[in-house]
């Protein structure tokens, strides 16, 4: 017996059918409607097994498995859609004031013999003056061009 029982209202239904039907969706989304609408133990719907719902979708039992269990504990929303992060993978070196001194920065006389300020001296220069630990040539790059800041 199945800890996690699919069973579809027809709103439910006729809402998965028609998102198969509908020519621009994400194909992960497709794929749960039409896995929601093969595990439906519902008096319509055909209550096929997670082995035979994963071969026929080319997906793995487990997946099948914690989609199940998504839709009963936390409804239809939830089994379709992927779970927003709770922050970033990574957090961002510079804030909103690291920028700004990146920018003075970069703005500024460059150093007594260079012509103009290259990535790795704004690096240096920002760990130099304690606005990060460390940071590198491409993340102020990618900062510069952001904010579309010219070094010049």
């Amino acid at each position: 017996m199945k800890k996690y029982k699919v069973t579809l209202t027809a709103e439910e239904r006729n809402s998965l059918q028609g998102l198969i039907g509908a020519k621009r969706t994400a194909a992960k989304k497709v794929i749960h409607a039409r896995l929601l609408l093969k595990a439906d133990a519902g008096p319509e719907g055909p209550a096929w097994t997670d082995a035979r719902i994963a071969e026929a979708l080319e997906v793995d039992v487990s997946t099948v498995e914690r989609l199940r269990q998504r839709f009963v504990e936390q409804g239809l929303d939830a089994a379709l859609s992927r779970k927003p992060r709770e922050r970033p993978a990574r957090q961002p070196k510079l804030d909103g004031r690291g920028e700004a001194r990146l920018i003075a920065l970069a703005c500024s006389a460059p150093p007594q013999g260079r012509k103009e300020w290259t990535m790795k001296l704004l690096a240096d220069r920002l760990v130099e003056l304690e606005v990060v630990d460390t940071i590198s040539d491409e993340t102020v790059r990618r900062v510069l061009k952001k904010t579309r800041s010219s070094r010049g």
